[in-house]
């Protein structure tokens, strides 16, 4: 097993947190450059979105497959060959003649991207000693937020002075050494169990997880709030890169650097949810998002960015609460409950701008607000009915609702 702190211990995690920083960079590269594809390709903010959207959407359904099929086929070995392909389709956008082909790309990027995340965390369990595990977690997390930061900077900031197709030319060569550098550290596996490949089994654990009120309202809420999270920060762009703002695709980019007020909301609701229920903590995420979308209707960059460090805060906030409920409250299978989990989150993440797009196109920004204030009053009746259910459960505790089930 892999002891914490020793040297396998850094180069292994340093591997995985570089393989998470390369998925997430080329999942989201494409955001803070939509308002570029709207006037090169002729098209509409919502098809301009896609480029984002339907990768999410690949890769969370992706996310049902590659768990059951490393079960039998390994880790390493599938994470290794669909980050290098995925990366490598990166130099296939530069030369697209249409943006219907760029779409098709970006769909197989998804699908190849998702091997990483779906499997990281087992890859994880099985290499890492159980005192080692919560820090190797905490690193690849950071490599998450990291990448996807990276990816829309770089991206912004490449295509401002070079155009977009410099930027993905340029990002495929990082993506490659980093590859190289993935796969020359990440160790191989040694405590990897093959079993055969069961896939009704997974399927009656997924319906199992479903028909879970607790879980089942858990992933909406983490489903929904995505939904809205990337959808808002889709049109946010279309918002500053026209006039009265005019802000290049620069400072577009750099506005995902409020993502770092997720970052230290995910270690305080940590501590929060020790103290109060964990319903009272979505409920207080909610409410911080409901704040941060108010902001963002005075018309000041500053107070936009500043309603976008809120709702930042408040997002990551309640998902770190829900995705922690999840785990907390599956009573088997407790690895494909948090993978239903991330499906939910990604597949409801790649919706969210269709959504909203009628609303745009409707009222403008004010729309975006009135549209994301009706999906967090459906996340506040979630939450509610959370809490209800919790409350009439009781003590009961989760191995005694495990025997109850096993029992039906």
């Amino acid at each position: 097993m892999i002891e914490a702190r020793t040297r396998t211990f850094w180069t292994t995690t340093i591997a995985l947190s570089i393989g998470s920083l390369v998925i997430f960079a080329n999942v989201y590269f494409t955001q803070p450059i939509l308002p570029v594809f709207t006037e090169e390709f002729g098209i509409t903010p919502l098809e301009s979105s896609m480029s984002v959207s339907l990768v999410i959407l690949a890769l969370g359904i992706s996310l049902f497959f590659y768990g059951p099929l490393s079960d039998s086929y390994g880790r390493r070995g599938i994470m290794i060959i669909t980050m290098l392909l995925g990366s490598l389709l990166t130099f296939a956008l530069v030369i697209v003649p249409s943006f219907k082909l760029l779409l098709l790309i970006r769909i197989f990027q998804g699908i190849l991207l998702a091997g990483l995340p779906s499997l990281a965390l087992a890859y994880i369990g099985e290499e890492y000693s159980s005192n080692s595990i919560a820090l190797a977690i905490g690193l690849l997390i950071s490599g998450n937020t990291i990448g996807g930061m990276f990816g829309r900077i770089f991206s912004g900031t490449i295509t401002d002075i070079y155009g977009w197709r410099t930027a993905f030319l340029l990002m495929g060569c990082i993506n490659l050494i980093l590859a190289i550098v993935f796969i020359l550290l990440l160790r191989k596996s040694r405590n990897f169990q093959p079993k055969p490949f069961n896939w009704k089994e997974a399927m009656q654990n997924y319906k199992g997880h479903i028909q879970n009120k607790e879980l089942r309202f858990a992933y909406i809420i983490g489903g929904l709030h995505f939904f809205l999270f990337v959808g808002h920060f889709n049109y946010v762009t279309f918002l500053l890169s026209k006039p009265p703002y005019n802000l290049p695709s620069t400072w577009l980019g750099l506005l995902f650097l409020t993502y770092l007020a997720g970052t230290l909301s995910s270690s305080i609701a940590g501590k929060v949810s020790l103290r109060i229920h964990k319903t009272y903590c979505i409920a207080i995420g909610i409410g911080i998002m409901f704040i941060g979308f108010a902001v963002t209707l005075i018309p000041s960059v500053f107070a936009i960015i500043l309603g976008l460090l809120l709702n930042c805060f408040g997002f990551f906030f309640a998902h770190s609460t829900a995705s922690s409920w999840v785990s907390k409250r599956a009573f088997y299978s407790k690895a494909s409950a948090s993978g239903l989990y991330l499906i939910s989150y990604y597949i409801g993440g790649s919706l969210g701008p269709f959504y909203l797009d009628p609303f745009w196109n409707w009222m403008g920004w004010g729309g975006i607000v009135l549209g994301c204030y009706i999906v967090l009053g459906t996340t506040l009746y979630c939450t509610r009915a959370l809490y209800k259910i919790e409350r009439n459960i009781g003590g009961e505790s989760v191995e005694k609702r495990e025997l109850s089930y096993h029992s039906r």
